[in-house]
């Protein structure tokens, strides 16, 4: 995306630092040479046109070929989009605390968007190298219905990582990430839902200082030692917050669950070693050294890893009861998306859902 492109970006963070920190810190990847680069994009690409079908006649959801772009990036090209999608989805957030506070004197601000560009940099550039796939609901652009990004070195260095068939590997990627799509895609309510949802979090965010810290320090002592579960959101989360948090974790559990039955679902009839695949990368989710598993802690990744388990669950045991059409109820409207408890309980939505 060039430079005027992108969305205009809220104050209050150096959004550019923020991207050459992470750009620096996140590394280029794994050593390919030029033809290997290029096959593994124009694969990339390929399984993604073809993954669109597979999903179709999987889930039985009809989504329109081609209304989001597929863009296969490196490292830098994910921090990149991320940048302007986090700026995007906080811009309330950051109107709210500046009205709140009061402009800062240009010293006090330009220090501080420089701290919080760092900040934000160093997580998006220990992110960046984790991520294989990501589709962006809010991608706003006429004609595009989000975006499709496909981390082509982040791939690479998975399936050498798992010593996985590069060619299978790349399909499994593609048909789980093309499931978001479909998702989104094919379910026109979704993205405004969530950015209604978001927007519901960012109106009952505490804007004194005082009431925002409290023993915000002891609970960072209870995260990173393992006391305490959650993340660093979950340490500044009213009541209010945490009632719209809850019924978002319930719906990202479905979307990641459902896309993990799917890959499941359709791999073993266009992938050979899609059940060794499964294993290797089920055990990989877990992270590897313990500065990595605090990072995941501290990020709420090791969350995200028990949305994708609780979510299959969930799907597999819909799907079980009242067959794949029963379960699409799930997207006829936002009154049908299971919450949290019904996501850990299928029998709870089956019942409420189709009596």
């Amino acid at each position: 995306m060039s430079a005027s492109d992108r969305p205009a970006r809220p104050g209050m963070i150096d959004w550019d630092l923020a991207v050459r920190v992470g750009s620096r810190l996140v590394g280029e990847g794994p050593v390919v040479t030029r033809p290997e680069a290029v096959e593994a994009v124009e694969e990339l690409r390929a399984g993604a046109e073809r993954s669109t079908p597979l999903v179709r006649e999987y889930t039985g959801l009809v989504a329109s070929d081609r209304t989001a772009p597929v863009l296969v990036v490196d490292r830098p090209g994910w921090v990149q989009a991320n940048a302007d999608g986090f700026a995007s989805i906080i811009s309330p957030l950051i109107t709210k605390l500046q009205e709140k506070k009061g402009p800062p004197s240009p010293l006090t601000e330009a220090i501080g968007s420089r701290i919080t560009g760092v900040e934000l940099g160093a997580m998006l550039g220990f992110l960046g190298s984790k991520v294989l796939g990501q589709f962006d609901p809010f991608h706003d652009k006429p004609g595009e219905q989000g975006r499709l990004l496909l981390v082509a070195p982040n791939i690479v260095h998975t399936e050498r990582e798992i010593d996985a068939d590069s060619h299978d590997f790349r399909l499994w990627v593609c048909l789980h990430e093309e499931t978001h799509r479909v998702q989104f895609t094919a379910v026109p309510w979704m993205t405004d839902h969530l950015r209604s949802e978001m927007g519901n979090i960012i109106g009952a965010v505490q804007t004194d200082p005082a009431a925002l810290m409290g023993d915000a320090a002891r609970r960072v002592v209870d995260l990173v030692s393992g006391k305490s579960d959650g993340s660093l959101l979950d340490l500044f989360s009213t009541p209010e917050q945490k009632a719209v948090i809850e019924r978002v974790t319930g719906v990202m559990s479905l979307l990641e669950g459902h896309a993990d039955v799917v890959m499941d679902g359709v791999g073993p009839e266009v992938i050979p070693s899609v059940a060794d695949i499964r294993r290797k990368f089920t055990q990989r989710r877990k992270g590897v050294g313990g500065l990595d598993r605090l990072l995941r802690r501290l990020l709420g990744l090791d969350q995200k890893m028990a949305q994708y388990r609780d979510g299959a669950v969930f799907v597999r045991a819909a799907v079980d009861k009242v067959g794949m059409e029963g379960f699409n109820a799930v997207w006829a409207e936002p009154a049908n998306l299971p919450t949290k408890k019904e996501i850990l309980d299928p029998s709870l939505w089956i019942a409420r859902v189709h009596g």
